[in-house]
């Protein structure tokens, strides 16, 4: 694993896992125990917001049809195109990574400054290990659930089951990334297990387990 990025102490954390798994719940709960966290989907939201520096490249590739009526694009109508064409979804990541990597650390940067003390810095994304950025954090945590209940938790977020499926189906399989892991949450069951999980972890990486 790498050194400790431009935080002295500071344990930058890579937190990843497949659509539906439960990321941000997990990000969440590091938070509530003093971690920083990074969410790179917000980063994607605001390159492709209107004026967003994503914008006009998206467009080049997909057309104005991408667009929504504020001048952004429409991440709903994007996903529709990608999710249905491999090809299509490799052209819009390999467009999006460099912009993400760019702005991720430049916030990766600001919130050490900001904190020198920080102990734990959680960078939640879903794409670490398909896209070969893991390698840049000093710990990999990933999160799972069953594909059943990611089905149930997509279908809540208006998909279909089919639908659902497709998108899990078009990620890295959950147990390629455990290979990589150091530590693997499993969050398809109640939160009160998921945050003794997080707990556990969380003291393992400031070094107190």
């Amino acid at each position: 694993m790498p050194a400790p990025a431009a935080g002295g102490g500071c344990v930058l954390v890579g937190l990843t896992g497949g659509i539906g798994a439960g990321k941000s719940t997990v990000a969440a709960l590091f938070a509530e125990l003093g971690a920083g966290v990074i969410d790179a989907d917000a980063i994607v939201h605001q390159l492709l917001a209107p004026s967003g520096a994503a914008v006009e490249a998206v467009c080049a590739h997909f057309g104005r049809g991408v667009l929504d009526e504020r001048g952004g694009i429409d991440r709903s109508r994007l996903g529709q195109l990608v999710f249905d064409d491999p090809e299509a979804r490799e052209r819009l990541e390999t467009l999006l990574h460099p912009l993400v990597i760019e702005a991720s650390e430049a916030r990766i940067a600001e919130m050490l400054a900001d904190d020198p003390s920080m102990e734990v810095l959680i960078y939640e994304a879903a794409l670490l290990v398909e896209t070969g950025r893991a390698a840049r954090f000093d710990r990999l945590v990933l999160v799972t659930a069953p594909i059943e209940v990611r089905i149930a938790r997509l279908e809540q977020r208006g998909l279909s089951a089919r639908a659902a499926r497709r998108r899990i189906e078009a990620q890295l399989p959950d147990e390629q990334k455990a290979s990589l892991a150091d530590h693997v949450i499993d969050n398809g069951g109640p939160l009160s297990q998921t945050r003794d999980q997080v707990e556990a972890v969380y003291r393992t990486l400031r070094g107190e387990a």
